[in-house]
């Protein structure tokens, strides 16, 4: 193999692919070291490939690197996840209120299809394909409002979204809810987005599954922070 087809966009974008799955799916943990050799190994590709996809996930946010220290997974505090939810939930609260009901049905398309897509997800359990389909969920909601500065505002912090919806992945799976039940969640969502009450959207939204991130009270000023 030539060090030219070695370095092709197409090897790169799929080992940044890969790895992005695995930081979603939280089978490489915050914080954790990436060793080169284990993913090599792991990935079937050589260092310069992977070399370049460390940098895409890097400029990306999901990993840092650090002189001497290599690369690592990247962390959020508490106080990070209180901020960026806490926005999130502004966001989509103003696209609910331009947005519904729905003035153009097309508009909902890219909601069924990233819903379908969690399902197909959660099929297979492929939980780092999840949490991707679940950002696209979620921004096709704030698509209905047709209002370019917001859609703007929401993907300019997409990275940072992710990361939370491991975490909150992670946490639902482990001791509230199964994969489908998640899916269920977004499910009833789409439901009233579709029936066209706004007041409903918001009271769903207002309880889509606080629990995950309770913790946060006590290190935010005890204020309460959504989950997604």
């Amino acid at each position: 193999m030539t060090e030219q087809r070695l370095r092709s966009p197409s090897l790169v974008q799929l080992a940044a692919d890969a790895i992005r799955r695995m930081i979603l799916a939280g089978e490489l943990a915050e914080g954790e070291r990436l060793i080169e050799e284990r993913l090599t190994e792991q990935l079937g590709i050589s260092r310069p490939p992977l070399r370049e996809a460390l940098r895409v996930l890097e400029q990306e946010g999901l990993i840092v690197t650090r002189p001497r220290r290599g690369s690592m997974v990247a962390t959020l505090t508490d106080q990070d996840v209180f901020e960026i939810l806490t926005l999130r939930t502004a966001l989509e609260r103003l696209a609910i209120e331009l947005g519904v009901p729905v003035r153009f049905p097309d508009r909902l398309k890219d909601a069924q299809e990233a819903l379908a897509e969690m399902e197909h997800c959660a099929d297979a359990e492929d939980r780092g394909s999840l949490v991707q389909a679940g950002y696209r969920f979620h921004a096709s909601l704030i698509a209905l409002a047709g209002h370019r500065r917001l859609e703007e505002a929401y993907a300019s912090v997409q990275q940072q979204l992710l990361l939370c919806m491991a975490r909150n992945l992670y946490a639902r799976e482990h001791f509230y809810e199964d994969l489908h039940e998640h899916v269920g969640r977004h499910r009833t969502l789409l439901e009233l987005v579709e029936a066209g009450d706004p007041a409903a959207v918001l009271a769903e939204l207002a309880v889509h599954g606080e629990r995950s991130f309770s913790d946060l009270q006590s290190n935010a000023g005890n204020r309460s922070a959504r989950d997604l």
